[in-house]
């Protein structure tokens, strides 16, 4: 094997560190299974009707539920923020591949440039966990670069495979050999994540998988797709290819519980499922009532793509036996650069110094989920476009920016210079722009958003009139 290809070890890490360190012996493993595209209600834990999810429900009955979980708009996004722990600005990945999204025409603003591999002088969260002594390992959707010098296993994990783009006659990076025509992509990387738990079951270790699934192309096994063909759908979910993808990532699921039961790590194990972004659904067609898309993310506005919940409020699912109390819920607002720390956090590691991280430990509201917390305001920006899937003319999103700070969210749009806010207590919908109702509360959220731009150097559209 090319000597490229042999996992790193950052240098700055093992030099002086920060953090707050837990007793090592009671240090848990730590999975993190990511869905991709996975929408807020695409759970029957979380409300659906229609797709059956029995082992995350079981996740969900053993473990917290976090109801404000909040993630970027697209894919790319949220997979830097949580490796690196840092917001959009910092790492330069603010989409997937271009801004340069629909129409020129359509434009009102030129966007900058999108950066599409993470930066190698990002120090990752496995980097931080191998330094804890933890053994790591990825199997999935990477999307932050694959070339050698950007490939998870130069980016801190002992071991990695990368597979995205196809659920069937799917290839990987590094090669395996070719799999079956059947096989399909979710089984396939829930049989590489079982073998890890089983060769490693005397370590302490932390395993992501970021599944591929439910993203397109909507390809699933055909047993799963003439079981929910013969069910009813209910209101935004009924899509028998689209439930049949769920359901195998349902059994992914499962099938790591099973692997952690098996080799006696559940007590010891910190275990979390969520997804990257909202799901592709909930558009509303203009002038209408009427909402589309291969899911619905109702009640929440929007979907993939959209800053309104709908694209960046997901599920999310952590057990941690003994630490987190059994069928909780939390409402306390925790977003994905929050997870670096936190892992850090129960690992017993050290932050490394001089290394920016935007998130906090949210250790507190996993285990304790029920008191009042307080934490930073949250931020997003996104200085480009997204083409609607429903009519060519309409953007998911143009330019904007948005805070969120304790109930009220407020999103700032470039284009024609918008301000809305909503007060997410009283309206999850998103329906009632309380901007003009309540200036103050508009000009004091929009003032910190100025600032943290400035702060974090965020690239900004430009508007055309001014070429």
């Amino acid at each position: 094997m090319n000597r490229l290809w042999l996992p790193v070890v950052v240098a700055a890490l093992l030099a002086g560190l920060v953090g707050r360190p837990a007793s090592a012996a009671d240090a848990p493993n730590i999975v993190l299974i990511l869905a991709d595209d996975l929408g807020w209600t695409d759970l029957a834990c979380m409300g659906s009707e229609y797709y059956e999810t029995p082992n995350i429900d079981r996740l969900a009955q053993q473990g917290v539920t976090l109801q404000s979980f909040y993630v970027c708009q697209n894919c790319a996004p949220t997979r830097a923020a949580l490796i690196s722990g840092q917001y959009a600005p910092r790492t330069g990945i603010y989409t997937v591949g271009t801004f340069e999204r629909g129409r020129e025409e359509d434009r009102g603003m030129i966007p900058p440039e999108n950066r599409r591999n993470l930066p190698t002088d990002k120090v990752t969260l496995a980097q931080a966990l191998k330094n804890a002594g933890y053994v790591t390992g990825m199997f999935g959707k990477w999307h932050l670069g694959n070339s050698q010098e950007h490939h998870p296993l130069q980016r801190g994990f002992d071991e990695a495979l990368v597979s995205n783009g196809r659920h069937f006659k799917f290839r990987t990076i590094p090669r395996t050999p070719a799999p079956a025509d059947d096989e399909y992509l979710a089984d396939f990387l829930t049989d590489r994540a079982v073998d890890f738990i089983n060769r490693h079951r005397e370590d302490r270790f932390f395993l992501y998988l970021p599944h591929f699934a439910v993203h397109v192309p909507l390809q699933a096994k055909p047993d799963l797709i003439a079981r929910y063909r013969a069910k009813a759908g209910v209101g935004g979910h009924n899509d028998p290819v689209y439930a049949a993808m769920i359901h195998s990532v349902d059994e992914s699921v499962g099938r790591v519980m099973d692997a952690l039961d098996r080799n006696g790590l559940t007590d010891n194990t910190l275990l979390i499922f969520t997804s990257d972004n909202g799901g592709v659904g909930g558009y509303r067609v203009p002038g209408t009532e009427e909402r589309k898309g291969t899911t619905d993310n109702a009640p929440l506005r929007g979907g993939k793509g959209m800053l309104y919940e709908g694209g960046v409020r997901v599920p999310f699912i952590a057990r941690w036996p003994g630490h987190i109390p059994a069928g909780a819920e939390a409402e306390a607002p925790v977003v994905h650069v929050d997870l670096y720390p936190t892992f850090v956090d129960v690992a017993g590691g050290t932050l490394p110094e001089g290394y920016t991280l935007d998130g906090t430990s949210e250790v507190d509201v996993l285990t304790n989920p029920t008191a009042a917390h307080e934490r930073p305001p949250i931020y997003w920006h996104f200085p480009g476009y997204l083409e609607s899937y429903i009519e060519e003319d309409v953007w998911r999103t143009t330019p904007v920016s948005v805070i969120r700070d304790g109930d009220f969210k407020l999103l700032e749009f470039f284009e024609d210079d918008r301000l809305e806010l909503y007060n997410l207590s009283e309206d999850i919908g998103e329906e009632h722009d309380l901007a003009e109702a309540m200036p103050e509360k508009t000009r004091e959220l929009h003032e910190k958003l100025k600032a943290w731009r400035a702060e974090t150097g965020a690239l900004m559209a430009r508007k055309k009139e001014n070429e």
